[in-house]
């Protein structure tokens, strides 16, 4: 039979990338070239607020949708808005603000749906789950020393700075990460960075177990370039580290930052440097959706692979409306993969922090997609879609223990102990409980979560560290 008449549930179509024309916004149409690819010019414009984002798209953007998006930034919003021109422009890549219905295909763009998010994208029923919190993976908790969280057994990730060149509404660090939002104060280091960066390096010489190390915040793309290489190239002199990955959305939100000359003579430096001790780099970017993956993008990651560092591998999370079905995380990958040479690595059920509820799937809706998208991809380069449960660590979501659909409460174990479990001997016995959005359960589910209230400390429902 020929394989070209088979009818297939996903038709594999490579696409040519394409830098969107910024000039397209009323507020960047003298923008030059030379202009749009300096990291400099990057950072100084992007959008920080309201007032701005009228600058740049002009009287295209309704009033409405302004009024929506202020709203939210004063009751909702866990993140304050900062959002550089480069990705601002892959929201509706096509349309300009002076066509008819732009400000409908922004509200609706996948993009803006993560990145700026408004009042009425929130659920009214369910804004926050029960047991939301703001340091969700209790980060802060496992810390060794301040900002290097010890959470699995050969693994570190060290918080190197609480900023980023561009925040997501998203954010699984939102305790700690930009800047306070009238909702939400933020949690501060209590040491100057270079002494915090001083206690993670003598914490390392003195523990062999560690192998490998995340260096992130934050985004390391805010970390001044001589300070990041030096404490890079401090690890690289600890010798039971084999392994650090460098975090990084602005590899797609600014990329000219990692196309930026010192950057690149940098990154050589280390690229030798680790090759010499036998030592793997790789970096580590965030991208949700496809049409985020431009030239720009596919030039920096390429420069970085040129460099001579093992890998640059794509962390994506799930949202609703971004990327929640096979055709967009496919479609997603193989841009990654055929045109960025960008390793799609894992997809990330979106974790459980204060006012995420109208992004997260279930884990019902993530194991659908995973078994959707098997077979399309290569094997190396098929991700694997995870569940962060709390204390427990990622976990594939088939590897559930057992999972209670009606009340959306699943049941994992382990098989380690994290810093805060040393000599607990349950640690591997018990199970670890991650919950559904109330508002996909059944009816009886959510009666059942109805009856313990919205607040849990009121119902005596307090969080527990797990399900015995």
């Amino acid at each position: 039979m020929d394989a070209a008449v088979i009818e297939q549930p996903y038709v594999y179509q490579r696409r040519e990338l394409t830098e969107p024309d910024w000039r397209r916004f009323p507020g960047w149409a003298d923008v030059t070239a030379a202009q749009w690819e300096s990291a400099q010019w990057q950072r100084a414009h992007c959008v920080k607020n309201v007032r701005q984002l009228r600058e740049v798209a002009g009287a295209g953007l309704a009033e409405a949708f302004c009024a929506d998006l202020e709203r939210d930034q004063h009751e909702q919003a866990t993140m304050s808005m900062l959002v550089p021109p480069q990705m601002l422009n892959t929201m509706v890549p096509t349309t300009a603000p002076d066509e008819p219905g732009f400000t409908e295909a922004f509200c609706a763009d996948p993009v803006r749906r993560y990145m700026i998010p408004v009042f009425s994208d929130r659920r009214a029923d369910w804004p926050s789950h029960p047991y939301a919190s703001r340091d969700s993976l209790h980060e802060a908790e496992m810390w060794a020393v301040e900002g290097l969280t010890h959470r699995y057994p050969t693994k570190v990730l060290a918080e190197v700075l609480p900023t980023c060149p561009q925040y997501c509404g998203h954010c699984t660090r939102m305790d700690l990460v930009g800047n306070p939002t009238p909702k939400v104060g933020k949690h501060k280091f209590g040491l100057p960075r270079d002494d915090r960066l001083t206690s993670m390096i003598a914490y390392l010489k003195a523990t062999p177990g560690v192998r490998d190390v995340v260096v992130s915040g934050g985004d390391v793309a805010n970390l001044p370039w001589p300070r990041l290489e030096a404490f890079v190239s401090a690890l690289l002199d600890i010798a039971n580290i084999r392994d650090i990955r460098l975090a990084s959305k602005a590899l797609m939100g600014l990329p000219q930052h990692w196309l930026g000359d010192d950057v690149r003579a940098g990154m050589e430096r280390l690229g030798a440097k680790a090759r010499e001790r036998g030592v793997s780099i790789a970096i580590h970017t965030h991208v949700n959706a496809a049409q985020s993956v431009t030239p720009l993008v596919a030039r920096a990651a390429q420069a970085m692979l040129g460099t001579g560092i093992r890998d640059v591998r794509n962390q994506g999370v799930l949202l609703r409306g971004v990327n929640d079905s096979a055709r967009a995380l496919l479609d997603l990958s193989f841009a990654l993969l055929d045109e960025a040479k960008i390793m799609p690595y894992y997809f990330y059920l979106c974790d459980m922090i204060p006012g995420s509820e109208h992004w997260r799937l279930s884990l019902a809706e993530a194991q659908q997609l995973q078994h959707q998208i098997m077979g399309y991809l290569p094997g190396f380069a098929t991700p694997r879609i995870v569940c962060d449960v709390p204390y427990a660590g990622k976990r594939w979501v088939h590897q559930v223990s057992r999972y209670d659909t009606d009340l959306g409460i699943s049941y994992w174990s382990k098989n380690y102990r994290t810093g805060v479990e040393t000599g607990d001997p349950l640690a591997l016995s018990r199970e670890y409980a991650y919950y559904d959005p109330i508002h996909l359960l059944p009816e009886q589910g959510q009666r059942w979560w109805r009856a313990r209230d919205r607040e849990p400390a009121a119902a005596g429902l307090t969080p527990a560290r797990f399900v015995r």
